[in-house]
């Protein structure tokens, strides 16, 4: 294929032809897409390794917290990792440590083991997103980098839009196990592509001794706080280990701050949250990642628990969503080189809100094409989001502040990703709890519906064979099913109550968003 003429105007001085852009884009998606597929494609899975291990959802939470928060960890070492190793060996070896991680995770004979892998599969994947945004930030002009961004978007979020019915399918079809091993052919085409057409370490690049205590207290920081979070409903949150680990979170964050802010080689470099529009971005960016993660979270977990679905027909209801974000990406790319982004994303906000609050009123009866339709809504928002709230923040850096950008706000949307996933995970056991003791309460001799119910409940049994007399057989027997009755409703409720606080804190983000404007619309709206 013959190469077009080269077009001298990316950020870099360098000239790209319109070819080697297209397949630095395809290298970095292709690589994308492996890493972002593991996020989601495991949630349908959940229920299914539970009953392998026999595990509770409070450990099992952690195999989607693991990876969120190593590689939320791994994001922020991007900058210093380019400058040393460069772009090619830093992709390359991302993608080999990850596939370590999905070959371990596939062959893991007990839990611990499986969550292990999941955090070397986050570690692997914390490098890609950021060095991808960066690499196509660098070879674009300004007026192409909306549109790059929105191509980019698909394999950042249609991927793990996907993943819960690609791992519902798979878990029908064969085995959890087999889903660590569906990325693995990506992997190795995108380590391929690399080889030629990512660039090697620049020589003329500052290395940079790395930041050991700045990295000591961050993963002291994120390990500390989720284990808090993962813990606090079973040991109890005024424990002495709980709040152990929650006093270890803060001091580890306050002297991370502190010594981001002073050291001479920050991995973290303190002086992008100066840049009031970049730190509007990053409030955006975390509660974007709440959300958006939190949601694959809940949805896959209510209707398979909840409704009773398949793992396959749990992905299935996500489908519609991610075929709208499909289509909408490309498009969104070019709406955000022609308009400015807090416009849009002030759009999309409001949107996700609103279909969390549609999701909060399902039931085990809710039809699946009404659910479906709920979550095309949220995805319209999603669409609405990524892109500009991704253009925007890199937009209003600096030229040698980029590469730093490029990790942070990955570094942010994934910690609030990680964040979301446990913070839902503990509201969800928090509200069972209280409906299943406030509905416990109720169900007393004095309370005609319950009295009608169990009245109906002894009929069933009797139909069914057993004896009028002795009561002993029967009264045990119609409390037992009462009791599962109570418990069904209050799970139900508890999940209406996960996405009635995804709603309100998209409808709170709206303040922040407000405040994001890029250099070109502060120099409108000074000249209007």
């Amino acid at each position: 294929m013959a190469e077009t003429a080269p077009v001298p105007t990316a950020p870099d001085g360098r000239a790209y032809s319109d070819f080697h852009r297209k397949m630095v884009t395809s290298t970095v998606i292709v690589g994308s897409i492996s890493t972002a597929l593991s996020m989601t494609v495991i949630n349908v899975a959940i229920p299914e390794i539970m009953g392998s291990f026999g595990i509770g959802q409070d450990k099992a939470q952690w195999l989607s917290a693991a990876f969120l928060a190593a590689m939320t960890s791994s994001m922020v070492l991007v900058d210093w990792m380019l400058r040393t190793f460069g772009p090619r060996a830093v992709y390359i070896g991302s993608l080999t440590l990850f596939s370590l991680g999905s070959i371990l995770g596939g062959l893991a004979p007990e839990p611990n083991t499986l969550i292990i892998a999941r955090a070397l599969q986050g570690a692997g994947a914390g490098a890609i997103q950021p060095l991808a945004m960066l690499a196509i930030f660098r070879i674009y002009p300004p007026g192409e980098r909306g549109r790059a961004m929105g191509i980019f978007g698909l394999g950042v979020m249609v991927a793990p839009a996907l993943g819960p019915w690609v791992g519902g399918l798979t878990v029908d079809a064969f085995s959890w196990r087999l889903v660590f091993f569906i990325p693995l052919p990506f992997c190795a085409i995108a380590a391929l592509l690399a080889l030629f057409y990512l660039s090697p370490r620049d020589p003329k690049a500052l290395r940079t001794s790395f930041d050991w205590v700045g990295f000591f207290f961050l993963i002291t920081f994120t390990t500390s706080l989720l284990l808090g979070l993962s813990n606090g409903t079973r040991e109890g949150w005024q424990s002495n280990i709980i709040l152990s680990y929650l006093s270890t979170a803060v001091v580890a964050f306050l002297a991370f701050v502190y010594w981001e802010s002073t050291t001479a080689n920050p991995i973290l470099n303190m002086r992008l949250f100066l840049h009031p529009r970049f730190a509007a971005a990053a409030i955006v960016s975390f509660v974007f990642g709440l959300g958006f993660f939190g949601s694959f979270y809940l949805v896959p977990l209510f209707v398979q628990i909840i409704q009773g679905y398949t793992p396959t027909w749990s992905g299935l209801v996500l489908m519609p969503g991610s075929m709208l974000l499909l289509f909408m990406f490309p498009f969104m790319g070019r709406l955000t080189d022609m308009y400015e982004p807090n416009r849009l994303i002030v759009i999309g906000l409001p949107l996700f809100g609103i279909a969390s609050i549609l999701m909060a009123g399902a039931s085990v009866d809710t039809p699946f094409w009404q659910f479906a339709w709920w979550l095309v809504i949220s995805r319209l928002g999603v669409g609405l989001v990524f892109t500009p709230l991704t253009t925007a923040s890199l937009r209003v850096l600096p030229p040698e502040l980029l590469a730093q950008g490029s990790g942070t706000i990955n570094f942010i949307r994934q910690l609030g990703g990680a964040f979301g996933v446990n913070l839902l995970a503990f509201a969800l056991d928090n509200r069972l709890a209280h409906h299943w003791h406030a509905l416990r309460d109720t169900q007393t001799s004095g309370n005609p519906q319950t009295a009608e119910l169990l009245f109906k409940i002894r009929r069933l049994l009797i139909e069914e064979g057993l004896p009028i007399r002795p009561d002993a057989l029967y009264e045990p027997n119609s409390l037992y099913y009462l009791d599962q009755i109570v418990a069904a409703q209050a799970n139900a409720a508890a999940y209406r109550d996960g996405f009635l606080i995804v709603a309100v804190i998209f409808f709170l983000t709206i303040i922040p968003a407000l405040y994001i404007r890029t250099p070109k619309q502060e120099a409108e709206d000074s000249g209007s």
